[in-house]
This record gives C-alpha cells, structure tokens and sequence, in this order.
C-alpha cells in the first residue's frame, strides 16, 4: 500500500464503534437474494466462471494469479454479471493482496472488489469493518473499501493508519499509483484514537501524500470534533523514515528575581539511526542564562545510554555583585548482557558543583527536583568488570566520585582495581575417588586491590596544580586468606582460617605538634613523604558451631507445631600488636609540658589509612542466633493440602567478645540484633543495640568558670553492683511497600521488551522517560504505599537522644484517569513536617495534566503542566508554575 496507509491502530478497541460514528460507502450493485448457508471456500475464476484454466494466461486481457475467496456464513456467484458476494467473515487474496471484512463483493469481470462491516442487530454497533493488507505492509482498516486489484488503484472510507507515530483517520483516501495518495478531509494527528474520537488533529481538506511527506491544500486545527480558527492556506508535513533534525521551540515568561527569559530553546540533531543530540539554551533579560547538552545513544541488543552538560550563569545580588556559576555532569550507560560475555561496562554519574540542583535554573521549566535538591551527596561511578570462562580469574576496574554538597568536598577514587582468584584447593585432585581427606579441604584464595584516592579535597582545591601530587594517596593490597572447614563428631562444624594482608604504599605520613603546643590546645601538623613502603598483617581464627533443634507439638487446633532454631557459635581469634616499635608501623609524637598542663602523646599509623589496627588481640567471641517458626495446617480452600510454614522470627543475635590480651575492659559491648516481618510477609521489622557491661563513672571538671561534666568506664561490671548493664544505642524500624499485587499475588509473566528487543518507537519513549522521570505515570496499579518508621535512643550517661521519624509515600487512582501522588516526612519528637510533595495526574489518553505542589518549606512552590503524550510533541505544552524562590508563569 502507499504511504500512511500501511499501520492500523493498535488494540482493538476501535473495531467496534457506535453507529452514528461509520461513513462508508453504499453497496449500489443490484445482489441476488441472500440464502443461509454452510462455511464456504471458492477459487473465483478469473476471466470466467466456466473458464479456469484461462487464469493461467499472461494476456493483456486476464490476470496472472486466481483470487481465492473464503466466508464463514454464506457465498453467492451471480454468473451472468460475474459477481460473487461473500457473508459473514469473508476473505479474499489475490497475489499480494489480502482482504478481510464482513461483507465483500468481487466484480471479476471489472477487476473490482468493495468491502464494508454490518451493523451487529443486538449491539446495533459497526462491526466486521475491511482490514486490508499488501505485501509486507501494516493491515490498514477502514469503513468501506473500493479496490481494483489488477490496477492496484483503490478508495477508502474513513480510514485509520499509523506511520512512526503519526495518525490519519476519517475523510477519504484514494490511491492514485504506486508512490501517491490523495488525501480528502481526513485528520492528521497524534492521537492514537480513530475518527470521529480523535482528541485533536488537523484536518487537511485536500493534499497529497508521497513516501517521505504530504503536501496539503487549506487545512486547520481540530480539538475534541471543535474546529478552531487557526489555519493555513497550504502546508508540508515532513513525513521522515530516518530521524530529523529541527528547532525546538522556547518557553516565554518572567521570572521575579532573574527577569523576563526565553526558556529551553535549542535544536535537536538526528545524528543517526543509533544516536541523536538535544542542545537547549535559557536567557534572562537581567543577564543569567542557562545552557545544555544531552546525548542519546542506542545499538540494539549492544548497549544504550545518556550523556548530559549543564551550565549555569545565575545573577542574583546585588547589581555590580559576581554571578553563582554552577555546572552538572551526568552519564548513564548500559550494557546487554549478552553483547559480549564476561565482559560488562556500566556508568552512572551525576558531578557537578553543589550549588546546581539549589539553583533554580538547573529546574528548566520543570518540576523541582526535590530528590536532588535536598540530597546530602553526589554520587558517580564507571565500572568495568571481566571474568574469564573456565578460571578462577576475575577483574574490575572503576572510578568513583563522591560529592559531599554541604561541605563541599570530594573524595575521589581514580582508578581502582580488584584482581581475585576464586577459591581453590591445592591438596585435592581432580580424579580423586571417594571421599576428601581432611588435608584435600584445605582452601586458598587470593585478592589484590589498587587505588588511588584523593579523600575529603575542597571543590575549589581540585583544579589546583600541586593538588593531585601533595594529595593523591597511592595503595596496593594483597589478601590470601587459607581456610579448612570439617564436621566433626557429626553435629559441630570446625572451621579454621590464617588470613594474611599486605599493603604496599608510595605515600607515608608523620605528625608533630606545633611549636609552642601545650595540652588542651594542641595543634597537629601532617606532612606526606613520598616513597615506597610496606607492612604486613596477619590474623589466626577458628570457630565452632552447632544447631539445637527444639519443637512443640500441638494435636488441637490450626496451630501444628513450633520450632526453635538456635545456633550457638564460639570462636577464637589472635593477632599482634602492630604498635611494636620492632614492626616500625606506628610511632608516637610527644606534645611541650608547660606548667599547669601535662605532656600530651599519641600513636599513630605512619599509612594514610591507618594500617594495621591498634591493639593486641587474643580472645574468645560469643554468638548466639535465634529463629523461630510455626506450622499452620493448610486452609480449607488449599487444594494441595500442605502445611504452612511461617516464620515467626527470623533473627534474634547476641554477641560479644572478650579479650585476654588487655589489661582492662577485656569484655566488648554486647551486641543484639532481630528482623523480622507480619502481616504475610508485607511489613518489615528490624532492631539492633548495644549493653554496655562495665560501670561508667561521671566525673565534674571546671574549664572556663564552668562546670563540664564527662565519663570515664571503670574495670567493674555493673552485675557486680546489681545492676542490669547499660544500654548505650538501640534503633527500631518498620517498612513496608504495599499496592494491590501485594494482596493478591498473580502468576509471573515473561519479561517484556528488554535493550535488545526494544523498537525504535520504544526507544524514543524511553528516552523521553529518561530525561523525565514523571513524565511516565502507571495507572494500571489502583494505589501504592511505602512508609517507613524510625526510632533511635542514644544514651552517652551524661545525656540521651531520641529521634522517631514516619516517612510515607505513594499514589492513589481516583478515577481509571485521576491520580494522586504524596510523599512526606514528618518528625514525631519535633512534631514537624519536612520536605512534603502532592501531585495530581489526569490522563486525557493524548493528553496529560500535570499538578505539583509543594506546600511549604524552603521548596515552597506549585507547577501546572498540559502537554501532548507524542513523544514528537514534548515540546507542545502549556505550563503555569511558582517556584521556591521567585513566582513565574510560561506559556507555549
């Protein structure tokens, strides 16, 4: 078929329409009175009825190829006028050329076939409407259809087609040759929904249609079946099959602070099949002004990514004051990963200055993001990984980049890289036979790990040329842990592990107090030396480990039985005491005595990262973990009659550890921690916290004509003063994420259309989502809600802390088309709200409303948004909005 008729609308929702809506062509050919019959099949003749075989001669008078025809009701041939009229799912194919329609009449002797639906007697709707189809062409539907199959040359009554997103439906269409439709009333549009209930369009009352374009006579604007008065004398629509290059038009407003601006204007470059670039620019008339950059690339079943640059100039102060300059770089990058295997590269940056997402130029006519706007930190990573088939080998290599935005400082990693070798076992073989000996179970592995960091470097420090060279941390390691795990007496399990690090260094440090330095103010000078150096540590381990089984049964009830899992563990662990000056690790500066004031010392590790730890340790570790589980019998409307198992608890942990090696204090902190989940599953719990076992004293001391207090612990349990011990921290949290699938589970489906099997038509959609994540919205789910409650109570003797905070989120469907979204916080000991945000979605099918609002705080504001679903037509939106800072409105 020709151009624009080779697609119908997806779904099928339009094949049956109201019957006010159908215009098709009358059937004027007088028929022969109908009779009910069986399913038929018939191969029409093609010259005559009696003459079959003439369907084989190539003259200029016949025809090279029979048309087949096929209706499930009922066929009549009327053999003097050579018609056949077909009833009730009819088909008809000749050559190329496939027809189906309720009703079709083939005039063989003037080449000639019409089609049209019927009117359904108890729905009294259109149905059965012709869906015609030529060679690798889209089916094209319509309500009537006229065809001269030997000429190819046919007529359409409202038809529906589909071409890269763009829609024609209602009016006339008439092939005029191979290459050219003419086009007559018909609606030109976006909108995915047939005439006569296409939202908006244009309706071109005369044009032609060619395969790259339509040139059109007078046409106008049409929204919801409303002629507007806009309309052009003649016009050219582009009609590409590649992509296209071309202005993207501004936003106009003015801003109270900056101005009157034109917003977002650029150019989009169609650079290719497999790459395109958006470039955007903002300008204010009190000077600030806004640029971007963004790159979209895909290779099916390869890899696809974004590549984005912003820049902001914003004048804000007063007049002569320097403007803020800010700028962001983000990079996203994905891998299919059957591309190449055991090989993958992934990217997800997001840099730039602090002050970019706080300005409210990096909003660009959109929505606050709030998300990024209140974000602490900034995170960026580059990551390769290979691993080679059939070895033990493995290697990754990245760099890093975290932002802290409110101290505005970096700590870089550039590169890192990891080299392991899996587990092996050196003492086994590979034709062994029967069981290992207990030697054959000896394990051995390996890990090296390289970096170079710089940690904690101002922004405006970074670009400094004696940065890198004074700050650049440089650091080698290597780990082999060797292992040996046996079951002994049949219910413990022995492990042993000697696990040896070593770190090389081109950077060491040495700290000394300052000149003039004396106790209580002291000040600590660092200096970096270049230079290799090494150290080494190694650490001895070994544990046991059994499980204790405990079960109560019940023989009344839906409760069957309860089960008790515990799992104590006891361990042993030693490692020396690097401090030794023999090891020459650590060394020790001494602050001036000057009366009152005592000398000061301390011990530090001449290695940038504080290798190898303090201490002397030699000592036996505790564990103690719980879980608990009970057996409901099946529900009366279970079919497969199996017990339920539901975990109760599914952690309850005590541990602590006691050290030999210190002359005071040897007990650590004991530790407890628990999870677990209600409500089948749906909510999570979790809790942790710590007992201090040893008495803490407080003590009273004057510093300034003031009374400090501070404590000190002491070499005494608390037990020993009929005490319970001190509980020194405790959290408590509960979390959930609920919606509908939750309560009523349904069965897995195949995973849809993946990187490798995306269509072009998917792949700018998704772009469109990727650069605005709120332009998608899910109305398939009626509601979801996440929350999250928190609890934490600090206790340091002399005071405490408590903090609980409630977190909700989520979205509720009105209506099929209304949604609401909120997320808030709100802190229950301040009894204040934070950051809160309300939006509300309206679904107009080839419309979308947008309200968002942010009621108050620093981000107070509101955004209004109606723009057009077509990804071709993002740019086509009327807005209205309020930031936090200045109030604006824009039109386009």
């Amino acid at each position: 078929m020709a151009p624009l008729m080779a697609a119908s609308f997806t779904g099928g929702s339009h094949y049956s329409r109201p019957l006010a809506a159908v215009m098709f062509q009358q059937d004027t050919t007088k028929k022969p009175k109908p009779t009910k019959g069986k399913k038929s099949n018939a191969t029409l003749p093609t010259k005559s009825a009696s003459t079959a075989r003439d369907t084989a001669k190539k003259d200029s008078g016949g025809l090279k190829s029979q048309v087949i025809s096929h209706a499930e009701d009922s066929t009549k041939v009327d053999n003097e006028r050579q018609i056949t009229y077909l009833y009730g799912r009819a088909r008809i194919k000749y050559e190329d050329f496939e027809l189906d329609a309720d009703y079709i009449r083939v005039d063989q002797k003037n080449h000639l076939l019409f089609a049209k639906g019927s009117i359904d007697p108890i729905t009294k709707r259109y149905v059965g409407r012709p869906i015609s189809k030529q060679g690798h062409d889209k089916p094209l539907e319509s309500d009537s259809l006229l065809f001269n199959y030997k000429t190819k040359i046919g007529k359409l009554w409202n038809p529906a087609s589909e071409q890269d997103g763009n829609y024609i439906s209602g009016g006339q269409i008439k092939r005029l040759n191979e290459t050219e439709v003419a086009y007559h009333n018909v609606l030109f549009s976006t909108c995915d929904l047939p005439y006569p209930d296409t939202h908006f369009g244009i309706v071109i009352t005369r044009g032609i249609a060619e395969k790259n374009r339509i040139i059109s006579g007078p046409a106008y604007l049409e929204i919801e079946g409303i002629p507007l008065p806009l309309a052009i004398p003649f016009g050219f629509f582009p009609k590409p099959d590649t992509r296209s290059s071309g202005v993207i038009i501004p936003t106009f407003g003015e801003d109270q602070k900056l101005g009157f601006y034109l917003r977002n204007f650029g150019y989009y470059v169609g650079i290719s099949d497999y790459m395109d670039l958006t470039n955007m620019g903002s300008v204010y008339s009190k000077g600030s002004y806004a640029i971007s950059e963004q790159l979209h690339y895909l290779k099916r079943y390869k890899y696809g990514g974004n590549v984005s640059f912003a820049y902001n100039v914003n004048y804000i102060g007063l007049e002569g004051d320097p403007p803020s300059r800010s700028f962001n770089v983000s990079w996203t990058h994905s891998q299919d990963p059957n591309a190449n295997p055991g090989s993958t590269l992934s990217a997800s940056v997001n840099a730039g200055t602090s002050s970019f997402y706080q300005s409210q130029l990096a909003t660009q006519g959109s929505t606050i993001n709030l998300q990024s706007a209140v974000s602490g930190t900034l995170q960026s990573s580059i990551n390769y990984s290979k691993t080679w088939a059939g070895t033990p080998f493995n290697l990754s290599t990245g760099i890093s980049l975290t932002q802290d935005v409110v101290r505005k400082a970096l700590t870089l990693q550039l590169p890192t890289l990891n080299f392991s070798m899996a587990s092996l076992s050196p003492f086994d073989s590979k034709d062994r036979v029967g069981e290992q000996k207990w030697y054959q179970k000896v394990t051995v592995s390996y890990n090296l790990q390289a970096s170079n960091s710089l940690n904690n470097v101002q922004e405006s420090e970074l670009f400094k040329g004696n940065t890198f060279s004074k700050s650049l941390q440089t650091s080698i390691s290597h780990q082999i842990p060797v292992g040996l795990s046996l079951n002994v007496f049949h219910y413990f399990q022995f492990s042993s592990n000697v696990n040896y690090n070593e770190h090389w260094y081109l950077q060491t440090i040495r700290k000394n107090y300052g000149r003039g330095s004396i106790s209580g103010q002291d000040t600590i000078i660092t200096d970096t030396l270049s230079g290799f150096k090494r150290a080494g540590s190694y650490t001895l381990s070994t544990s046991l480990s059994t499980k204790v089984y405990s079960t109560i049964l019940f023989k009344k009830g839906n409760l069957m039985a309860i089960r008790h899992v515990m799992t104590p563990q006891l361990s042993f662990s030693y490692n020396p005491d690097f401090t030794d000056p023999s090891f020459g690790y650590y060394k020790t500066i001494i602050s001036n005595a000057t009366v009152p004031y005592p000398y000061a010392s301390q011990k530090y590790s001449i290695f940038p990262d504080g290798f190898p730890s303090m201490g002397k340790q030699a000592g036996i570790g505790l564990n103690l973990d719980n879980t608990i589980e009970i057996k409901m019998k099946p529900k009366a409307t279970d079919t497969s009659g199996k017990a339920r198992k539901i975990p109760i608890l599914q952690g309850l942990s005590f541990s602590t550890f006691y050290n030999f090696a210190q002359d005071s204090l040897r007990l650590s902190l004991i530790q407890f921690s628990a999870h677990s989940a209600i409500f089948d599953q749906k909510v999570n719990l979790t809790f942790n916290g710590a007992f201090d076992p040893y008495v803490t004293q407080v003590l009273d001391s004057i510093s300034n004509g003031q009374i400090q207090r501070f404590t000190r612990r002491i070499n005494k349990y608390t037990l020993q003063n009929g005490k319970f011990p001190t509980l020194t921290n405790f959290t408590f949290s509960m979390s959930g994420a609920l919606n509908p699938a939750t309560f009523h589970p349904r069965a897995q489906q195949q995973a849809g259309n993946t990187l490798a099997t995306i269509n072009p038509q998917q792949a700018q959609r998704l772009a469109v989502i990727n650069s605005d994540p709120s332009a998608y919205v899910d109305f398939n789910v009626p509601w979801n809600l996440s929350f999250n409650y928190s609890f934490s109570y600090g206790n340091n003797i002399t005071s405490t802390s408590i903090a609980h905070t409630v977190m909700l989120s989520g979205d509720l469907n009105l209506t099929p088309n209304w949604k609401i979204q909120y997320s808030t916080n709100y802190d229950i000991r301040a009894g204040k709200l934070a950051v809160t945000q309300f939006s509300i979605y309206r679904n107009l099918h080839c419309w979308d409303l947008n309200v968002s609002w942010v009621p108050f705080g620093i981000y107070k504001s509101y955004n209004v948004t109606l723009k057009v679903n077509a990804a071709v037509l993002q740019d086509l939106k009327l807005s209205k909005r309020s930031d936090y800072s200045p109030s604006q409105q824009s039109f386009q």
